[in-house]
């Protein structure tokens, strides 16, 4: 072959690493008490980075889900067919327990190391965990119908993936959606036009449609129908017990702009059949349950997101070389990722401690039920939106090999904005953060509470705190207090993540958060970190050692 076509000065295959050789998720297990699991993450991190799931991801992606409404004959199917890629990735998720295990085992930091586990499984493809996500979310919602949830709960927390339309009380666990959204009301929900009528045996029989309904093939859906009481909350089999298949009609799939994998559907209710869940005409009380959890698997998500395009950056730049020099060694590139690498982990360090305030509220402390009310509307809202500018700029290291769908990361850019639009947009997450702060004053007194634990660590960050409480002081007027509502989000964010950093992680990434993110010193555009900042320090912790020994 001629020599022109000799391939060098290209980045090698990244392939055979950990999603979990992260410092700051590691060191959120061992501190807020999921040590117990570290080892379950890490093997799970390790089959996450392995060639084989990689192209269980790829694959997956590239043989998007295909709707067949009907058989050869014309008899009605409504049935999605899923590339096996997709089957493999499910069925990993909820052999390691991602989808319900800390409702069945109630074990001490459950519910982080299960978000732990949820953070690096999803670095490998993360339209799979759409279905995951809902199936956590599902149980304590369902908990709201004692009777309902004693017979389906076991299953949707079995470790088992058994796909197939099938009576579900029959099968061996259980997949878990949602169906909320009208295409008249979207996130109002209290304008759905879906009815429900009682059929004289304790079901309903719902007639309506549905704008958005992911994972069309789960087993079993929560969904919102007008009652003479008032919108109420339903649980709808696909399958009935008798095996008819319930009254479901799948009208198409979307065309989204990433989250490809998975199929999110519109349907049409012709009288199918469900079973109230929770009190008739609080149907929005029942499932914000429900809400509330996948809310904050929009924050890990996003999290990890960020953390596999930093990683991708990383190894990019370590092994392509420009102006006589690796691109890593390169200032302004230098300064680029450890932008980039700040941000990260600022993402991670803010779920991993939410996920902590979820165990600790479950096991009845009230201050961190009510900084995680607080601290999730506020994380949705910033980290979510952040995702986006991240990708943009990882995708942006790689050049024009970043553009390319062989790389990843087209992917990855396009995943990203679907986590701040899932379970309410920008605007959405914001409204919620005043209403918390309207509502819930212990809150606000939780979360200044825990702001405080780095009082006088920093001057940057001590004066942000201040500067926020001030803030705050200005949200009297409910219209002035809507037209804040973004930057009130923020700041709340920021503050928190501020604090996080400056007591568990290293001084150089507290450092160049608090001077760029609190302080002020910082551009409008990633790489614009403040001279003087450490760059090496932070990216030191940022590189994981398989990209550390290959550079």
């Amino acid at each position: 072959m001629s020599p022109t076509h000799d391939v060098f000065n290209q980045a090698p295959p990244l392939t055979g690493f950990s999603t979990a050789d992260d410092p700051a998720l590691l060191e959120a297990l061992r501190r807020d008490g999921g040590d117990w699991g570290e080892a379950e993450v890490r093997e799970l991190g390790a089959r996450a980075g392995s060639p084989e799931v990689q192209d269980w991801a790829r694959m997956a992606e590239a043989n998007p889900p295909v709707l067949h409404t009907h058989d050869r004959f014309g008899h009605r199917l409504d049935e999605v067919e899923f590339h096996p890629a997709w089957h493999q990735l499910m069925a990993a998720a909820v052999e390691s327990g991602q989808h319900a295990a800390p409702w069945a085992e109630a074990r001490p930091g459950g519910h982080l190391v299960r978000a732990a586990k949820f953070y690096a499984w999803a670095q490998a493809e993360a339209g799979h965990g759409c279905p995951v996500s809902m199936t956590y979310a599902a149980v304590p919602a369902l908990r709201a119908q004692p009777e309902l949830a004693a017979a389906y709960e076991p299953l949707l927390a079995s470790r088992t993936y058994d796909y197939g339309l099938r009576p579900p009380l029959g099968k061996r666990g259980l997949i878990a959606g949602m169906s909320m959204t009208e295409k008249q009301g979207g996130s109002d929900v209290r304008a759905n036009t879906t009815t429900a009528v009682p059929a004289g045996d304790g079901s309903y029989v719902i007639t309506g449609h549905k704008w958005f309904t992911s994972a069309p093939m789960s087993d079993v859906f929560l969904v919102l129908a007008q009652t003479e009481q008032g919108l109420t909350c339903f649980l709808m089999p696909r399958v009935l017990p008798d095996g008819t298949r319930n009254a479901i009609r799948l009208q198409r799939l979307k065309d989204k702009l990433g989250n490809r994998s998975n199929a999110s559907s519109e349907v049409e209710y012709e009288q199918a059949v469900a079973w109230p869940v929770g009190e008739p005409g609080r149907g929005v009380r029942t499932i914000v349950e429900m809400v509330n959890m996948t809310r904050l698997d929009c924050v890990i998500g996003s999290a990890a997101g960020m953390r596999a395009g930093l990683r991708q950056a990383l190894h990019h730049t370590a092994h392509r070389r420009a102006f006589g020099a690796e691109l890593i060694d390169q200032p302004l590139m230098r300064n680029v990722l450890a932008d980039l690498a700040v941000e990260s982990e600022a993402a991670t360090v803010l779920a991993m401690r939410l996920a902590a305030a979820l165990d600790r509220s479950e096991a009845g402390d009230a201050a961190e039920a009510a900084l995680r009310r607080l601290g999730l509307a506020a994380g949705k809202y910033w980290v979510c939106k952040r995702g986006s500018a991240h990708a943009a700029e990882a995708l942006e290291c790689l050049g024009g090999n970043g553009y390319v769908e062989d790389s990843g990361m087209p992917r990855l850019y396009r995943e990203a904005p679907l986590l701040s639009i899932w379970e309410g947009s920008g605007n959405v997450a914001a409204l919620d953060v005043l209403r918390v702060l309207a509502k819930e004053p212990d809150a606000l007194e939780a979360y200044f509470a825990e702001v405080g634990l780095a009082a006088g660590a920093d001057p940057r960050l001590d004066a942000a705190a201040a500067h926020l409480r001030d803030l705050l002081g200005t949200l009297s007027d409910p219209r002035q207090a809507q037209l804040a509502a973004r930057r009130v989000a923020e700041r709340l964010t920021l503050v928190l993540q501020g604090s996080l950093l400056v007591r568990h992680s290293t001084p150089a990434v507290a450092d160049a958060f608090c001077a760029s993110r609190l302080g002020g010193d910082w551009g409008q555009a990633f790489g614009t970190l403040p001279g003087g900042t450490d760059l090496g320090a932070v990216l030191e912790r940022a590189r994981t050692e398989d990209a550390k020994a290959g550079a």
